[in-house]
């Protein structure tokens, strides 16, 4: 009695997020080891569903850099990084795309059909939503680094985003983008979705991550903070607290706001249902971003 009573009242608690949220786009973008753990992706992809079912309108982000990484080894290749980017050549980049499309992206769309969802893919051998122009790292020297068929997404197609949603599909995007001569280039998903969120001005960005939120001592899981806006974000990245692999997931939650995205937030998603109680629960359960007042 007293278990349903419990779930009797988290419904309630979760109806006025439901009622705040119907029709509402949320962008989620998918990485970390929710995207190599099947029953993980499975539950989180079935929170995507219960939103969708709600009313919500969400936008899958993905990556895939693990599996990458994987099939670059299984074809005889070794990854090449600089500055924390994967070095980009036409095999690599052939492997990358193979891989998101066909060994992430279509089985995520397929798991949506069988939760009863509308999916639709966009990728770089489909309808691609992605426009990017080379990317360039400045090095220190001054000169700007080559880091081969790398792109900076530059352009979103968000009257298409925004059509599906309409329709209650569910835009799945893979981390491929065109550029201006049809050409294709690697994107970084965390960057790519704060890129999506802001073009259709969502409500918002949730990144999906293997972070329980963000920490101001990263040695210290406690240290976990649920709440923080831009210019406490500034501080924590100029004294060195937010980096390597947290900083372009902070970026993008940045890029996100400075649209007029309303929050941005960085879960973990191994804890089950994260997601759902992150947007649908008062207290949440990763890191929300908002705007300085």
């Amino acid at each position: 009695m007293e278990e349903a009573i419990a779930k009797a009242g988290a419904l309630i608690e979760a109806m006025e997020y439901i009622r705040r949220f119907r029709e509402r786009i949320v962008v989620v973008k998918l990485g970390g080891s929710v995207l190599d753990d099947t029953s993980l992706q499975k539950e989180l992809l079935t929170d995507i569903a219960f939103m969708a079912t709600v009313g919500m309108r969400p936008i899958i982000v993905h990556g895939g850099g693990k599996a990458i990484t994987r099939a670059m080894n299984e074809a005889g290749l070794e990854p090449v990084w600089v500055q924390g980017r994967r070095y980009t050549d036409e095999r690599t980049l052939r492997i990358a795309e193979h891989t998101l499309v066909h060994k992430i992206n279509t089985p995520v769309c397929e798991t949506l059909a069988e939760l009863g969802c509308e999916p639709m893919g966009l990728h770089s051998l489909g309808s691609c939503a992605l426009f990017a122009e080379m990317l360039r790292l400045a090095g220190e020297d001054g000169r700007k680094l080559d880091v081969g068929l790398v792109g900076k997404v530059a352009d979103v197609n968000g009257q298409l985003l925004k059509k599906l949603c309409a329709d209650g599909t569910i835009p799945v995007i893979a981390s491929v983008a065109k550029d201006k001569a049809g050409g294709k280039l690697n994107v970084n998903a965390d960057s790519a979705a704060g890129m999506v969120a802001a073009e259709v001005v969502a409500e918002k960005l949730v990144v999906v991550s293997d972070t329980h939120g963000i920490r101001t001592d990263l040695d210290d899981p406690d240290s976990w903070v649920s709440s923080l806006n831009e210019a406490q974000i500034k501080e924590m990245i100029d004294a060195g607290i937010i980096t390597d692999a947290m900083f372009p997931k902070v970026e993008a939650c940045i890029t996100a706001l400075d649209a007029g995205v309303s929050k941005a937030h960085i879960i973990d998603g191994r804890i089950p249902h994260s997601l759902l109680l992150e947007i649908y629960t008062d207290k949440g359960i990763g890191t929300q971003i908002i705007k300085s007042a």
